[in-house]
């Protein structure tokens, strides 16, 4: 068993590939090994999990928790296919205001390591997809934030037109608002 991580433009964003085996039965997977992401980096101690479903076009997105509450978290699609999207918020970070879209689902297996100083959303390519990803930090939500998944200085290309958004993340603060009042400073 084993893994493969890719680093990405994202200072601390890693894309991770769990060795997968198939067989006639079906498939194995190793979703977690504490000592072995350890070895890549990844040596936060999970304190809560957390699994979600969201039907096609659902866009769920951009959220943190400031450093009041902080939440790293490890996210993998169990089920079907999303676009997962981080945006780096650490203001005075090299890459502060980028972001990078990962496809993850089912079938690649792919998991997503997004630490804290980064907002996270996803939206729903399938016809139903279920999101699993550990937390390194417990909900909070007097510590909970969000930037409009829609920002026109983002520019984040969801690829998903007419999105199902909730009206929380509809009215999420801009991210000209962010930078007035960040949440985290690099």
């Amino acid at each position: 068993m084993g893994i493969r991580v890719m680093h990405t433009e994202l200072d601390g964003v890693l894309i991770i590939e769990p060795d997968m085996f198939h067989d006639e039965r079906g498939f194995f997977l190793e979703t977690y090994h504490q000592a072995r992401y350890a070895e890549h980096g990844i040596a936060c101690t999970f304190v809560q999990d957390n699994h979600s479903q969201s039907r096609y076009g659902v866009l769920r997105g951009l959220h943190y928790q400031s450093l009041a509450a902080p939440m790293a978290k490890l996210v993998r699609c169990s089920s079907g296919t999303i676009l997962d999207v981080v945006v780096d918020l650490r203001v005075g970070a090299p890459s502060f205001g980028r972001w990078l879209t990962v496809e993850l689902s089912a079938t690649n297996a792919r998991q997503l390591f997004v630490p804290v100083g980064f907002a996270h959303g996803f939206v729903t390519h399938s016809e139903v997809a279920e999101i699993q990803y550990k937390c390194s930090g417990y909900y909070t939500p007097t510590a909970e934030g969000a930037v409009r998944w829609d920002d026109p200085e983002l520019g984040v290309v969801w690829a998903v037109s007419n999105p199902i958004v909730s009206a929380r993340d509809q009215a999420a603060q801009s991210f000209a608002a962010y930078r007035t009042h960040p949440a985290f400073v690099f």
